[in-house]
């Protein structure tokens, strides 16, 4: 699978791997589908072991536990992570995508920002 994850995503994830309190041998599951106005809807959880149907996904020693349609979704993606004052949360640089042309204008196209603070984080206690 093509897929990047930039030194600022890697480090978030990791931290959130190694304080998410499953263990060592625990994964990211990121479950990206189509929606809203930057193109993707996302919600992630560190779960001890993948759900039947994931496939697991090493990037960097990293091991993300990833469903089939996000899989299809994340190809030749890279992932970002933003902290801004005001915001933060992934960003996923598509360099297929030509953006939805209705989002604001800061947004560049090919690139979905995903807040943090709009994720679902689940917890598998």
């Amino acid at each position: 699978m093509d897929l990047t994850i930039t030194p600022t995503a890697e480090k978030f994830i990791r931290r959130m791997v190694r304080f998410g309190g499953v263990g060592e041998d625990a994964g990211f599951r990121l479950s990206v589908s189509p929606g809203g106005c930057s193109g993707l809807a996302s919600e992630f959880s560190v779960e001890a072991e993948p759900k039947a149907g994931d496939a697991v996904v090493v990037v960097n020693g990293l091991k993300l536990f990833l469903p089939a349609e996000s899989r299809l979704l994340l190809e030749g993606v890279t992932i970002d992570f933003s902290e801004t004052p005001t915001s933060s949360g992934f960003v996923f640089h598509n360099p297929n995508s030509t953006g939805c042309g209705t989002c604001s204008s800061s947004s560049s196209a090919g690139a979905a920002t995903v807040s943090v603070s709009s994720i679902q984080v689940k917890s598998s206690h």
